[in-house]
């Protein structure tokens, strides 16, 4: 036909390239939508098992406690390191007396009472890296623990045409909460604000954020309300970062802040309530949740999540009882049953557990938080069932982070905040906090703080180092389990073939790890496939490994104690009790024995402790624990880099 005589008009060229552009522009930007989901997937499963093993520590603990005179007997020091570590703190006065100030000191000085000048002056020597002397944060720390025991277990707030502001998760991201306060104040008697837990832990400014809030609440308590966390927890910021925070910054005073500050947590308000309308706590609830039972609990018995209450009842002694039909009282039994005492009941321990660690889910009932392993996950029909029971129209909590800061569920009755942008790496995610207008719905405000790298194009800004990408973080987690996992890819292997369809790959993949990931469309970054789609299982691993510290130990042993690197590493600091980074050879056996005896953990002692011997290389009796770790670190294929 004559193209020229058509009676379709032809189309301008410049438009059909803008199509063309805009065509390309919107499928890319779809698929980098999708991978920094997919990301977020991966950074979050795993994150969430993490939280698992630490939390089934606690069964440890219980173990230790339930079994306390027989394990006294073959170390009665270390259990009362584990478990009796509790010292008495200093008086407020002789403590402070003990730190002085050195005239060389050019970061904030504080003058009780504090103002709102000292807000101010508190952020703009932050924003210039320095730090707050010893002597300021204990300060701060007893004043804040003094107020905290006028408070009751939840905030009661007015709003009285005020506008109120509810901040999420910070997680030690000083850069988020500066941009919090400029774009939307500081608080003042017409600027409310709640911050929601999880002020610390994972981010490298985690004191900078606390001392922030204290001083705010210091200075004005009716107008900054502070709720616990689940990591407003010793044994959580022992795990996830902010106990090596301290210690790095305050040397020699950090074991006695570690000491007041875990104090200060236990005194912490577990919830807010504004306008009798909206309760704010930072996990969720359950369907056993009262909070009734829960305003008169006494809160400060609540020292960590890891210890639940258990009742002590030595084995020796009901044998003796049982003989001889008397009531025996050894010293180490007192010592326990006065470290009981000061814990809450079970049950009103499992209702605060509720509060701090629960999530929300789209399916109807309670059931519980396999992901996290501990608290719940609560359906619409406990939000509603609990909002009722107690005449309140809202729930406001935090806890998981989402990717554009902010969530809505259980049809406009919970709402998720999350105001730690970039959480997991750059990108990953928006931060965002709720400001509620007096008569108006809650207005979301989006913000994410960025780094030079941001100013780079997008395509550059889209190609992570693979050191850092949810990939290699994934083959990490995929290297500590290639003992199960290669067994597991066997049994299904009946031909013995070395390949899997993607299917048995991705049900391997899954019963192992117990990560509930996309396998199947993660595959291609995982594993190779010959031309028929089958699995080349081994290749699985075949970009990383297990560094060996010493060759001749098998490797089985390394991969088990990498496994277990993390468990072991809070386990050890707990041990460690003067934080100098060393313990014993006999410390480092005897830990090893009861964790490995308790989780059922295969493994050659004789080799554990000919591997510990070796790393002794000054062999004065000790080993640098923190030394000891980073001689367990995955090497990247090509990977140049030595572990941080």
């Amino acid at each position: 036909p004559d193209l020229y005589h058509s009676s379709t008009k032809p189309r301008d060229a410049g438009t059909g390239a803008i199509v063309i552009i805009q065509k390309w522009y919107r499928g890319y930007s779809s698929r980098l939508k999708a991978r920094q989901l997919r990301a977020l997937s991966i950074f979050q499963s795993i994150e969430y098992a993490d939280e698992q093993c630490q939390l089934q520590l606690s069964t440890l603990f219980s173990f230790m406690l339930e079994n306390y005179t027989d394990i006294c007997q073959a170390d009665s020091e270390l259990v009362h390191r584990f478990l009796l570590s509790q010292q008495h703190l200093r008086e407020r006065q002789n403590f402070e007396e003990l730190i002085g100030v050195s005239q060389s000191y050019t970061g904030p000085q504080l003058n009780f009472p504090l103002t709102f000048i000292d807000i101010d002056y508190v952020l703009q020597h932050f924003m210039k890296n320095q730090i707050l002397h010893a002597r300021y944060v204990t300060e701060v720390l007893f004043e804040m623990k003094k107020m905290l025991m006028r408070k009751p277990n939840f905030n009661r707030i007015k709003s009285h045409g005020r506008d109120i502001t509810i901040c999420g998760d910070l997680h030690g991201n000083l850069t988020d909460l500066f941009l919090i306060f400029h774009k939307n104040g500081i608080p003042s008697h017409n600027n409310l604000y709640i911050f929601n837990g999880d002020f610390v832990d994972r981010g490298k400014n985690s004191m900078e954020v606390l001392m922030t809030l204290f001083v705010s609440f210091l200075t004005c308590p009716d107008y900054v309300h502070l709720n616990r966390g689940n990591h407003e927890d010793s044994m959580m910021n022992l795990r996830y970062g902010f106990t090596k925070e301290i210690l790095h910054k305050y040397k020699i005073y950090g074991a006695q802040i570690l000491k007041t500050l875990e104090e200060v947590y236990t005194w912490l308000p577990i919830g807010t309530i504004i306008d009798n309308e909206i309760l704010v706590v930072h996990g969720g609830i359950s369907e056993s949740t009262d909070l009734n039972l829960l305003q008169r609990i006494d809160r400060h018995k609540m020292s960590s999540v890891l210890i639940p209450p258990v009742e002590i009842r030595d084995q020796a002694t009901k044998s003796k009882e049982n003989k001889t039909g008397e009531s025996a009282t050894t010293p180490e039994r007192s010592k326990a049953n006065a470290s009981s005492s000061d814990h809450l009941s079970k049950h009103e321990w499992e209702q605060v557990v509720d509060i701090l660690w629960s999530d929300p889910r789209t399916k109807n009932g309670c059931y519980p938080n396999t992901c996290r392993g501990g608290g719940c996950y609560f359906g619409p029909d406990i939000t509603a069932k609990i909002l009722s029971k107690h005449c309140l129209k809202l729930l406001i909590r935090s806890h998981e982070c989402k990717p554009e800061g902010y969530d809505i569920c259980h049809n406009g009755k919970v709402v998720t905040i999350f105001s730690a942008s970039n959480y997991y790496k750059e990108d990953s995610n928006r931060g965002a906090y709720i400001r509620l207008y007096a008569g108006t719905v809650p207005q979301f405000y989006q913000f994410q703080t960025t780094s030079e790298t941001c100013l780079k194009p997008l395509c550059e800004r889209c190609v992570y180092s693979k050191k850092n990408s949810e990939h290699w973080v994934l083959k990490e987690r995929i290297i500590s389990q290639k003992t199960d996992l290669t067994h597991a890819f066997q049994l299904q292997d009946h031909g013995k073939s070395g390949k899997l369809s993607q299917g048995q790959w991705a049900l391997c993949m899954e019963s192992v790890l117990g990560l509930q990931l996309p396998w199947r469309t993660l595959r291609p970054h995982l594993v190779n496939t010959d031309n028929d789609g089958n699995v080349d299982y081994l290749s699985s691993f075949q970009d990383v490994h297990i560094k060996k510290p010493v060759q001749e130990v098998q490797s089985t042993v390394i991969e088990t104690l990498y496994k277990y690197r993390s468990n072991l590493e809070f386990l050890f600091n707990i041990i460690d009790s003067d934080q100098s980074g060393l313990i014993s050879i006999e410390e480092f056996c005897e830990t090893w024995k009861i964790f490995s005896s308790h989780y059922g953990v295969p493994s050659d002692d004789a080799q554990i402790e000919e591997l510990v011997k070796k790393m002794d290389f000054n062999k004065d009796g000790s080993i640098d624990f923190n030394e000891f770790l980073k001689a367990f670190y995955v090497v990247h294929k090509h990977d140049t880099l030595k572990p941080d």
